[in-house]
């Protein structure tokens, strides 16, 4: 029974590699219908990563075309070992990375002292938000404070391989989530008790 349920899965899950790999062959011949369907495909989940990374919108916009250039042009080197999704989502990380990278480079960030607030409504306040809402929390972070968040909570990255896919120690890591923590408290905390 079970062997019988099993066989029409692997069938389905090879003819979708089978697509998968074939999809990818066009795109490599310059297919741009290939190289359209295989943008389609992939790039509203894509943004979503760009989105959580990014300042704002456009600059969310930007990440994901720099990341599908680097996609297309790299694609050549794609193994088909692991998933596909898998190896665009790290692309585009890696690309929101490098523009953070480039701003730093750009401008000097201000490192402002945080104070810690402690309130425990905080948690019950994040359920009850919508995704959005949180998004657009995330994006007021400063940049330094919105990688290392993004990079450990969204994507369980260690702050040591933070630390080295960013340059900083990890302790600097470390103090870039827990300011930016308290910055996404004080935010949520001032936008629901305005008189607090």
């Amino acid at each position: 029974m079970f062997r019988e349920l099993l066989i029409p899965y692997l069938r389905l899950s090879l003819a979708s590699k089978q697509s998968e790999r074939e999809l990818i062959n066009k795109c490599l011949k310059n297919d741009t219908r290939s190289q359209e369907t295989f943008y389609r495909r992939f790039a509203s989940k894509m943004y979503g990563v760009c989105l959580r990374f990014a300042k704002n919108r456009m600059e969310a916009e930007d990440i994901l075309q720099e990341g599908f250039i680097k996609v297309f042009l790299n694609l050549k080197n794609y193994r088909h070992e692991g998933s596909l999704e898998g190896w665009i989502r790290r692309t585009m990380i890696n690309t929101a990375i490098n523009q953070y990278k480039k701003n730093i480079r750009a401008m000097k960030e201000l490192d402002i002292q945080e104070m810690e607030i402690r309130d425990e409504k905080v948690e019950d306040v994040l359920d009850q938000m919508a995704a959005q809402e949180i998004i657009g929390y995330v994006q007021d972070l400063p940049p330094g404070y919105r990688i290392v968040f993004n990079l450990n909570v969204i994507e369980g990255y260690t702050h040591k391989k933070i630390g080295e896919m960013l340059n900083i120690s990890e302790n600097t890591s470390k103090s870039q989530l827990f300011r930016a923590k308290n910055a996404l408290k004080r935010k949520i905390i001032s936008q629901r008790n305005p008189g607090l």
